[in-house]
């Protein structure tokens, strides 16, 4: 039976290993989410793009996520009706609504990032210096991954 040393030195291989742990690690940090947290993990996703990129249309939050527009638009409607985001109109094209942070969201975003930030960075004191070192050179490339087409 070959080891994961050996199955990770074929692409596929490799594609099968880093899909395996980060599903895990993925799991793991959702559960370590704030308990005062009810909203999903893809409502997260949503108050994260914006406290990254600032106000959005639906639109330009559906492609982030690479959901439907209509799935973005029932998201938003959640998050609104939570008072997580506000809407307004667009400046120069009233067709379009655009979505933006309020202080609710973001306070929510932020303490539940610093539940998972403060979990992770306890198990990445059980790693050696070289470990976190090949992890902090890996994580652009991972992300790299996560946003490439």
């Amino acid at each position: 039976m070959p080891t994961v040393e050996m199955a990770a030195r074929s692409n596929a291989g490799l594609a099968s290993e880093l899909r395996l742990s980060v599903m895990r690690l993925r799991r793991r940090l959702s559960n370590e989410r704030h308990p005062d947290n009810a909203l999903s993990m893809g409502a997260m996703a949503v108050l994260g793009c914006l406290f990254r990129n600032g106000d959005n249309t639906v639109g330009d939050l559906a492609a982030h996520e690479r959901i439907q527009p209509p799935s973005m638009t029932r998201i938003v409607n959640s998050l609104e009706e939570g008072g997580y985001v506000s809407r307004r109109a667009h400046e120069t094209d009233r067709r379009q609504v655009v979505v933006a942070l309020t202080e609710q969201g973001r306070t929510t975003l932020l303490a539940d990032r610093d539940r998972r930030d403060a979990w992770l960075a306890c198990r990445l004191e059980d790693l050696s210096t070289s470990e976190r070192d090949l992890l902090r050179r890996a994580a652009p490339l991972l992300e790299r991954l996560a946003t490439s087409d």
